[in-house]
């Protein structure tokens, strides 16, 4: 039985999934978003070694308040880092009727990888950037892993959120968000795809780990100018 590095969790999570949902924070990523609001994870060692069934005593603490939509979500970190850990505890929630959702910037498809991805109820894909340059800049790693789990939840038919974090100054033009469009307006299951604003409220972890986020002077996106964008995206999506 594989065993986790957790971060830390978050209960009554109402923004990671649908309904009210307990959100597991694992520990690891390969990434290096200049925005990461928790580089707290990045570290493969930190956080804390977890089965499977201490994983699910928690969650199952917690189940009371899931309701008919909640349940438990997956992120990170980049869970798809532990993802034999992932496929086993997604499945454990499944043998109880608990909904999973795994919120990933993805991975380069693997076996471990695909049994996540089947296992879970809902991907949460998180896309960075719909150039591949940008992409590379930003998060310090080139685009395969995303692109590979894109188009594994297309072929499979997996129910799929596609969120991008918009940044003032970095991928806030028309043309950003007509090319967001494009990479996903052909994904047959995809429920949803929204913007959502860059804040800094990550700085101050990146201060105590002795780090500068390259976009620790950038305003918070106004949620004014967001909303344009998102109207922007909502017709590109339809033509």
């Amino acid at each position: 039985m594989a065993s986790g590095r957790i971060h830390s969790y978050e209960t009554l999570g109402g923004l990671d999934g649908p309904g009210l949902r307990t959100v597991i924070f694992l520990q690891g990523c390969p990434l290096r978003c200049g925005y990461c609001h928790n580089p707290d994870t990045w570290a493969t060692d930190g956080g804390t070694d977890t089965t499977v069934p201490e994983a699910m005593a928690r969650i199952r603490r917690y189940r009371p308040y899931y309701g008919k939509e909640g349940g438990v979500t997956l992120s990170g970190g980049e869970p798809l880092w532990q993802a034999s850990f992932v496929a086993e505890l997604c499945a454990a929630c499944a043998a109880e009727g608990i909904h999973t959702a795994l919120d990933t910037a993805g991975r380069p498809l693997s076996l471990p990888v695909e049994q996540a991805l089947v296992a879970c109820d809902l991907v949460i894909l998180d896309i960075k950037h719909a150039d591949p340059r940008k992409f590379r800049q930003l998060t310090g790693a080139d685009w395969r892993g995303m692109c590979d789990v894109l188009a594994f939840t297309k072929a499979r038919r997996k129910p799929t959120w596609i969120r991008q974090v918009i940044v003032p100054g970095w991928n806030d033009r028309p043309e950003d968000i007509q090319a967001l469009a494009a990479l996903v307006a052909d994904h047959p299951s995809r429920e949803r795809v929204e913007l959502l604003p860059y804040h800094g409220l990550g700085r101050g972890k990146w201060e105590a780990l002795g780090e500068v986020s390259p976009f620790a002077k950038v305003p918070a996106m106004a949620g004014e100018d967001l909303a344009g964008l998102q109207r922007l995206l909502a017709q590109a999506l339809v033509r």
